[in-house]
């Protein structure tokens, strides 16, 4: 894992109301969290093909991103992002919902592959495997059959409630991560929400 700060953090999910509580988009709701803390305001940005907040993590300048894509489109927002301000996929972390990990359960992930997770396959299109992740835990219907309904369907108060717990401890690890590096980040937050 390289030492190169952190320069964007991509939040994936669907654009719109119809679409903001359910679990697919648990990478906006990270992307929010972000923004919240540190003082950010999402804008549209056109150029972008997304909303943009522009926040300081321990000093450092971070760019928050929740594209307008759609998710299947997540690289085109993601690579005109990364094109303008001359990032390179180890400078950026997709947050993203994960179906095979327990609801509220947070993991941070140096590249891989996509797993079938739609937006991650369009962001490989464009950057291969060399960005970073954070896998949100929305837990599985059960069946594959089941999941297109559930990814797109808010959680129970309870399952809100477990991801919106993780993914505040998730903030705080991305906070780690600036001050005291990744292997620090990644330990404080698999030891939290194991």
């Amino acid at each position: 894992m390289s030492s190169t700060p952190l320069r964007a953090i991509i939040g994936l999910g669907n654009p719109g109301p119809d679409y903001a509580r359910t679990r697919h988009n648990a990478g906006f709701w990270f992307a929010d969290e972000l923004a919240r803390r540190h003082g950010g305001t999402f804008r549209v940005e056109s150029k972008f093909h997304g909303e943009l907040a522009r926040v300081k993590i321990a000093g450092q300048d971070t760019l928050l991103l929740k594209p307008s894509t759609y998710m299947n489109r997540s690289g085109q927002a993601a690579q005109a992002l990364a094109q303008f301000y001359k990032l390179q996929p180890v400078d950026m972390l997709a947050a993203h919902d994960e179906l095979d990990l327990p609801v509220g359960t947070m993991k941070l992930k140096s590249g891989g592959g996509h797993g079938g997770h739609n937006g991650l396959r369009d962001l490989h299109k464009v950057f291969g495997e060399g960005y970073q992740r954070l896998r949100v835990g929305i837990g599985h219907p059960g069946d594959k059959s089941l999941v297109h309904n559930y990814v797109l369907n808010r959680p129970s108060k309870a399952d809100e409630d477990a991801i919106l717990n993780g993914i505040s401890l998730a903030a705080d690890a991305v906070e780690t991560w600036f001050t005291k590096g990744w292997e620090r980040a990644l330990t404080q937050l698999h030891t939290a929400t194991k």
